[in-house]
């Protein structure tokens, strides 16, 4: 158990750390264990930001889209009125989705960057203070008193904002707001969302257009919801169930709407 072991023993001793004076003296450590190994995980956190992107923009793509189409075809327009209908979704749709992701996205990168910067200000202003809100920290996480402040005055020595972003803050490198990945990302899955439903809805008769087209878009949407869920580790089947049913309800209504006007206007 690490909460059993000093600087010895987690190889920091070696480093100079321990009775050298490096903890107090600002300069950079470089921090080596026997215990450090150096195998490849695959986590599935650092896809947090383009996955959460993509998968809300394809299924805000097909079903928006879809709907449409269907109640403009319930309501007995021609082919050409609905495919005009579906491009314009399709482009007024992916131009919205990057704009709010931009937006979105944006205001939590400048979120991250002042906090950064206030806890930059804070460690130049008292770095004892922040030494001991770090060594707090671990002694609530499980750490012996002793353990806590050799770990944190370590971590100090070595890298005192990365230690406070990270531990304090909860500001990992890898999910980090990307706000120009996030917007292309869900325009472009926006895209390829709506043309499912716009290409069927060109190459279908009039008569079934509605039906095949709930068929399809039905299809797509248990797919991504598997899709999504096997890259974010999740259950897939679950996730499929939530988006086919949330999909139908959507069209189900346009369509009840579309059949509506479309016989009464």
């Amino acid at each position: 158990m690490i909460a059993g072991l000093g600087l010895a023993e987690l190889g920091l001793a070696g480093s100079g750390l321990a009775g050298s004076g490096l903890a107090g003296s600002g300069r950079r450590a470089t921090l080596r264990s026997p215990y450090m190994h150096t195998h490849f995980e695959r986590h599935r956190s650092g896809r947090a930001g383009w996955l959460r992107a993509a998968v809300l923009g394809a299924d805000d793509g097909l079903v928006s889209t879809a709907a449409l189409l269907i109640g403009v075809a319930a309501s007995g327009a021609s082919r050409s009125a609905i495919l005009t209908a579906g491009l314009a979704a399709l482009t007024a749709g992916a131009m919205a989705m990057a704009i709010g992701e931009y937006v979105s996205v944006s205001a939590q990168s400048d979120t991250e960057r002042a906090d950064r910067a206030l806890e930059a200000r804070e460690l130049a202003d008292d770095p004892q203070m922040e030494l001991r809100e770090l060594i707090g920290i671990y002694r609530n996480r499980g750490l012996s008193a002793e353990l806590a402040t050799e770990v944190a005055t370590a971590l100090h020595a070595n890298d005192a904002l990365e230690a406070h972003l990270r531990d304090e803050l909860g500001h990992a490198p890898g999910a980090a707001a990307r706000p120009i990945q996030a917007s292309l990302a869900s325009a472009a899955s926006f895209a390829v969302g709506a043309a499912a439903p716009l290409v069927t809805a060109a190459v279908s008769p009039a008569g079934g257009r509605s039906a095949l087209l709930a068929a399809v878009t039905l299809v797509a949407l248990c797919g991504l919801g598997t899709l999504g869920a096997a890259l974010g580790g999740a259950p897939r089947v679950r996730a499929a169930l939530r988006v086919g049913i949330g999909g139908a309800l959507a069209m189900a209504v346009t369509y009840g709407v579309g059949a509506l006007f479309g016989t009464t206007v």
